[in-house]
């Protein structure tokens, strides 16, 4: 693990306004920074940076976080990665940095440039191989497209990469997957005769090679292995080069194909990437939902693809939250994304993802689809069949309008639904008459404790109530600074460490707040001393009620010596409050 507190000196070095400044051009809005959000679509700015604080905050779609949070969210990285990167403009050395493959393999980022070595040893490759510039031109590629995506050409024979590496029996080209060992020990390339797109990584850095014969040779498509450096369920095939344009679309298109991606670019449809010859993974739609509202599948009209489809399905009900959602294209029989947008136009294929079938239809229409619905027996089927995919479908509201569905489709009622997949009841009965709740005075406490961590020093936390969430964010963010050497955890290392945490949406909600309604610095510690002689005041309060409770019970007889003691104080203040 990387230690906590490396994380928090990053956070002290890096400035987030700068960071986002070069993705997000910011404006000057007062103290702050203003842009019009990166992560959803508005006319009028509503993300706004706090440099002092560092942090940043969308009032319209609630995105908040640090400079790590940005870079995971913005750039899909991981948090290793993200930490990587801010470290590097940091010029620092992150603690477990020297990471290694298992087994105690060669540093990652040798291998890394091996790759880089090797794709462009393969672009260069390309320019002097007719066949294989013949193949692109006949698939409609262009020069400029060959040169966005890298892509090269690896020639017959086993031992091209010698060329660009003297060491061919070198144990590390081997790790990267570019060199392998027959059973008689002998050493080969092992892309041969193919043309050769790079798999990048969110940076763009060439992890993996994906290789398309030209020939007649098995498989017609043949990947990189699994290394330290590429692991098939976690990425996929252009999205480096998709970014921009997923973006501004909104929306990202997930083919099959390398080629189909190549081709659909070509045809200016950008905002397309490939999975990489596996079922799609979890992992893999939660990178693509980092990066857009929407995801597109597109498949295969064929058995095999709506198979394909059912697999997508049941990787994104665990991703799957609101506002985000996902759809199916299915293509006609005999086409794929590059032989219909070559054939009939980017337009027309636009129309086909503009229309695609909402994740809600495909859903009860496969479920339906194979239960006799006009059976008692189908539609008992049908339910359970639903029942697990219910339980692991993030979205509660969509949840909501498939339990519905499926109550018209089986006959059953929606509560009858509920209970038979074990799920919570959506809706539950009104109360007969709701209380109105006073203004919390924790609010401004956790705003002043934000504002000014070393106020938490000061902080009778055994006066604040048990049973408001927004007390237990107080004691949470106390603990989490007093337990910091000299009390002054800033705002971006406290979010980081109570990350997932139960009291994290009311301290992002209170950090929001205070970006716009900062305490006067001169004012503070007159603020803090009000709110903490508020806590002691409902404290006496609340001590008077439950000692009051006991006297009209058992009477005065009946309270302890102290509690005698507390009541008769309690009493006092009551009296001096009233008078």
């Amino acid at each position: 693990m990387i230690p906590e507190s490396f994380i928090q000196e990053l956070l002290y070095r890096v400035d987030l306004v700068d960071l986002i400044d070069e993705h997000v051009p910011l404006k000057k809005a007062g103290a702050n920074y203003v842009a019009c959000c990166p992560f959803h679509n508005e006319k009028s700015p509503s993300f706004t940076v706090s440099p002092s604080k560092q942090f940043y905050h969308c009032f319209g779609c609630g995105a908040h976080g640090n400079a790590i949070g940005f870079l995971i969210e913005y750039a899909g990285l991981g948090f290793v990665d993200a930490v990587r990167e801010l470290a590097g403009r940091a010029a620092m050395e992150v603690p477990e940095g020297r990471a290694t493959a298992s087994g105690g393999g060669p540093h990652l980022q040798v291998l890394s440039e091996l790759m880089t070595r090797a794709a462009k040893f393969y672009y260069e490759q390309l320019k002097g191989s007719e066949r294989a510039i013949g193949y692109l031109k006949e698939r409609g590629v262009s020069g400029e497209i060959a040169r966005r995506f890298s892509i090269g050409y690896a020639a017959e024979g086993g031992q091209n990469l010698a060329k660009v590496f003297q060491d061919h029996a070198n144990p590390e080209l081997q790790m990267a997957g570019l060199v392998i060992k027959d059973e008689r020990g002998r050493l080969y390339d092992r892309f041969r005769d193919r043309v050769m797109f790079p798999i990048c990584n969110q940076k763009g850095e060439v992890i993996a090679f994906g290789g398309r014969v030209l020939g007649q040779g098995e498989p017609k498509y043949l990947n990189s292995p699994e290394t330290p450096l590429f692991e098939k369920g976690r990425e996929v095939f252009g999205l480096p080069q998709a970014r921009v344009a997923i973006r501004q679309k909104g929306t990202v298109i997930v083919v099959e194909g390398y080629l189909d991606v190549v081709a659909l670019a070509q045809h200016g449809v950008e905002n397309s990437v490939a999975t990489l010859g596996t079922a799609t993974t979890v992992t893999q739609v939660q990178k693509l939902l980092r990066q857009a509202d929407r995801i597109v599948f597109c498949f295969d009209g064929d058995a095999a693809g709506r198979k394909a489809a059912w697999r997508a399905l049941e990787g994104s009900l665990e991703v799957l939250a609101e506002p985000k959602s996902i759809a199916f294209v299915f293509l006609p029989e005999g086409e794929d994304p590059d032989s219909l947008v070559r054939r009939r136009g980017a337009d027309a294929f636009r129309a086909l993802t503009t229309q695609a079938t909402p994740l809600s239809e495909f859903f009860l229409r496969e479920l339906a689809g194979h239960c006799d619905l006009a059976s008692a027996e189908g539609r008992v089927q049908l339910i359970a069949e639903a029942k697990p995919l219910l339980a692991r479908l993030q979205s509660s509201m969509l949840r909501l309008q498939l339990v519905k569905r499926l109550a018209e489709l089986s006959g059953f009622s929606q509560a009858e639904v509920e209970h038979l997949c074990d799920l919570r009841p959506a809706v539950q009965a009104a109360p007969g008459r709701v209380r109105r709740q006073a203004p919390s005075l924790l609010r401004p406490l956790l705003r002043l404790l934000l504002q000014k961590p070393k106020l938490a020093s000061g902080l009778p936390v055994e006066l604040l109530p048990d049973s408001s969430a927004e007390a237990n964010a107080v004691r949470m963010l106390c603990e989490s600074i007093r337990s910091t050497p000299g009390g002054d955890l800033p705002y971006s290392a406290l979010l980081e460490r109570l990350q997932g945490s139960e009291c994290e949406e009311v301290l992002r909600a209170a950090a929001a707040e205070l970006m716009h309604q900062p305490f006067a610095e001169d004012e503070v510690d007159a603020e803090f001393a009000g709110a903490v002689s508020k806590l002691r005041e409902g404290d006496h309060r609340r001590t008077f009620q439950l000692l009051q409770e006991k006297v009209h019970r058992l009477g005065v007889g009946g309270l302890s010596a102290e509690e005698k003691q507390r009541y008769l104080e309690a009493i006092g203040v009551r009296g001096n409050a009233d008078g």
